[in-house]
């Protein structure tokens, strides 16, 4: 059920990007160009960004909530103690 909707749904996409005046040539490829693809390509970090830039801004200045101790905790980074003092190495 949810693939035939997925399929109609992709259709109505498609001849809504393809619908109108099309600058190229072949409206086919252009026309597949524009649907966004299904898969996506993820990379597999070392490090975590969000863990980097929170222990950044930790070194920096005091947090006004502890809105990323949660993460950090589950990210494995140590929580640099927002509460506990501003800095960190």
């Amino acid at each position: 059920m949810n693939d035939k909707r997925d399929q109609d749904l992709e259709r109505q996409l498609s001849e809504l990007l393809t619908d109108g005046e099309m600058e190229s040539k072949n409206k086919e490829e252009e026309g597949r160009r524009l649907i966004p693809p299904k898969y996506e390509v993820r990379v597999q970090t070392t490090l975590d960004p969000i863990v980097e830039e929170t222990r950044k801004y930790r070194s920096i200045a005091k947090e006004m909530d502890d809105r990323y101790d949660k993460y950090m905790e589950r990210a494995g980074g140590n929580n640099d103690g927002s509460s506990d003092s501003g800095s960190s190495t």
